[in-house]
C-alpha cells in the first residue's frame, strides 16, 4: 500500500467514525431504538462514499473491508455508554459533524484524482462524499436536509476543495496541502455558526409582489 494509500485509508475512517458518532446521536434525538441508531449512523457514514465510488464506477469502499461497518458499531456503543452526557456534549457532536465533513471532502477529492479525473469533477465528488450522507440521514429523520438550510455546509466543502486545487497547482507538499484545506472547511464551518453567517436566500417575488 503505497504512502497517498494509507493516508486515503486513515481519511476514511476517521470520516466514518466522526460521521457515524453525528449520524447516531440525530437518532438518539429523535429516540429511535438502537437499530434504528445503527442506520442512521451508517447512512451518514458510507452514504456519500458510496455515492461517489458507485459514479467513478468502482466497488463502494465498505464492500471491500469490514472496517467501515464494524467502526460505525464502535460508535454506536460509544453513544449508548455515554448516553447519559450526551446533552452536555452537544457541541462535541456539532465538531464531530465537521470534522467528517472535511475528512470526507478531502478523501473524496483525492480517490477521484486517484481514478484520474480532473480537478473540476474531484471537487464535486468531495463535496458529494462529504455532504450526501447527512442528506441520507435527514430524509430518514425527516428533517430538512442540512444542505438546504442558510448554515454554509456544503459550501465550506466545495471551498476546502478548491482549495486543494489551488495549493497542488502550486505543488505544495501533500502532507501540507491536506492540512490547510481540512484546517479551511473546518473554520469555516465553525465561523459560520459562531457568527451566524450564511449565504443569500432566493427570493419568492410571487410573495413580495402580492
Amino acid at each position: 500500500m503505497g504512502y497517498n494509500d494509507i493516508i486515503l485509508t486513515l481519511l476514511e475512517f476517521l470520516g466514518t467514525f466522526a460521521f457515524a458518532i453525528s449520524g447516531i446521536r440525530h437518532a438518539a434525538a429523535k429516540h429511535f431504538d438502537w437499530f434504528g441508531g445503527y442506520v442512521c449512523g451508517i447512512a451518514v457514514a458510507i452514504g456519500g462514499g458510496t455515492i461517489r465510488d458507485v459514479m467513478l464506477g468502482t466497488t463502494p469502499f465498505w464492500m471491500t473491508d469490514p472496517i467501515y461497518i464494524i467502526c460505525t458499531a464502535i460508535a454506536l456503543v460509544f453513544v449508548i455508554v455515554f448516553a447519559k452526557h450526551m446533552e452536555g456534549l452537544r457541541n462535541t457532536w456539532f465538531v464531530f459533524d465537521t470534522l467528517g465533513l472535511a475528512l470526507f471532502t478531502i478523501a473524496g477529492i483525492q480517490k477521484s484524482l486517484a481514478f484520474g479525473q480532473p480537478y473540476w469533477v474531484a471537487i464535486i465528488m468531495g463535496c458529494i462524499t462529504g455532504s450526501a450522507g447527512g442528506v441520507i440521514r435527514d430524509v430518514l429523520l425527516n428533517n430538512e436536509p442540512v444542505i438546504f438550510q442558510r448554515e454554509i455546509y456544503a459550501m465550506a466543502s466545495v471551498l476546502g476543495g478548491i482549495s486543494y486545487w489551488f495549493l497542488d497547482y502550486f505543488h505544495i507538499p501533500l502532507e501540507l496541502t491536506v492540512i490547510v484545506s481540512f484546517s479551511l472547511i473546518c473554520i469555516m464551518r465553525f465561523l459560520a455558526v459562531r457568527y451566524h453567517l450564511s449565504l443569500p436566500t432566493l427570493k419568492d417575488e410571487t410573495k413580495d409582489n402580492a
